[in-house]
């Protein structure tokens, strides 16, 4: 008989139990991916950490990543990804009009910026639309307050309504048993290099599980120290996923996220007198109405157009690829009757 204690630490829950006994296999044991490699990956077993193969890229359940719960057979080969609850997607690096999943199954992502460097407002926007559409629950974390003259608390509860926003940092420990009463289940951070991700998760961890690098001090800037996005179980109980910094964070399908990451803005728009209003100026606009009050910024404002354009150009760049795809199969099967009907008539005669 299986024993499934080993997996509790990583995640393993009544609702996981029921949806792998759903596609269960003989053979087979559950596992959650720790850390992915190109062809394989490490894993957490009932039998404790193994390491497995990834299926082939063609494979139906291709594309693995951090966080999953899949199944592996006697082999230690992937047999089968059970369903994911929630998938952190960006738009690929390379351009190509397809997403990459940063993490999966996770529950809380925490958003990290250092509060000793640019804030960037609209970059934490982002990272909020990319959030809100992935299913998880938002922290917004300012890190590294220790050494900042100044934070910027208010200017970023104002950029990301319905997120908790917290000061926190990792060196002295200030706000961390603030933060840690808030995590729940798995636990994933994000953010550009230099903000200061592994020196926090080590510091949630309680022992120092990934390498953390200094920033370059002319610019702030920081080093890609983390290359992997790997799982680890928090002392406390639930899981942290660390991540690598995030130089660029287009969006993928974020329609929903970025409805909700401006929800002031939505409700606002919805007082228009026009319902298609586009807040440039035409009569009754509430919008308009409330940049001239103080109740929104201009900068809000051009950041949530920014992000609703960005996000239509690559909805649309993504369906001329699936339209591509279907001509491509279609064309495929014609070609391939036109040669059944010519091998026929060539029997013929």
């Amino acid at each position: 008989m299986v024993d499934y204690d080993l997996l509790v630490p990583y995640g393993w829950t009544e609702a996981v139990a029921t949806e792998y006994e759903a596609l269960i296999t003989d053979g087979c044991v559950p596992a959650r991916v720790i850390r992915m490699d190109r062809s394989e990956c490490d894993v957490a077993t009932p039998a404790g950490p193994a390491r497995a193969r990834c299926p082939r890229s063609d494979s139906e359940i291709s594309g693995l990543c951090t966080g999953d719960w899949v199944s592996i057979d006697a082999e230690s080969a992937v047999r089968q990804l059970l369903p994911r609850r929630s998938a952190i997607t960006r738009s690929a690096v390379s351009g190509r009009s397809q997403g990459q999943v940063l993490a999966t199954n996770v529950d809380t992502v925490l958003i990290c910026t250092a509060a000793d460097g640019d804030v960037d407002l609209g970059r934490i926007e982002r990272m909020l639309a990319l959030t809100w559409e992935s299913n998880a629950q938002p922290i917004v974390l300012l890190t590294k307050v220790d050494a900042a003259l100044d934070i910027p608390l208010d200017e970023v509860r104002a950029a990301a309504p319905g997120a908790a926003v917290l000061a926190v940092s990792a060196s002295s420990g200030f706000g961390l048993d603030v933060l840690t009463a808030m995590l729940d289940g798995t636990v994933a951070l994000i953010g550009p290099s230099g903000a200061g991700k592994s020196t926090l998760a080590n510091a949630l961890l309680g022992r120092e599980a990934f390498a953390t690098n200094a920033v370059r001090a002319a610019d702030k800037k920081g080093r890609h120290t983390t290359v992997h996005r790997e799982l680890q179980p928090l002392p406390g109980g639930g899981t942290l996923i660390d991540t690598p910094g995030l130089r660029g964070i287009g969006l993928w399908d974020a329609a929903e996220g970025i409805e909700k990451t401006f929800s002031d803005l939505e409700s606002i728009a919805e007082q228009c007198r026009f319902g298609d209003c586009a807040h440039h100026g035409e009569p009754g606009c509430a919008v308009q109405e409330a940049i001239d009050n103080g109740a929104l910024t201009q900068r809000r404002v051009d950041s949530y157009r920014k992000l609703a354009r960005e996000n239509a150009w690559m909805a649309a760049r993504t369906d001329k690829r699936l339209q591509a795809e279907r001509e491509r199969v279609w064309r495929n099967v014609t070609k391939q009757h036109r040669r059944t009907y010519q091998e026929r008539n060539s029997r013929r005669r």
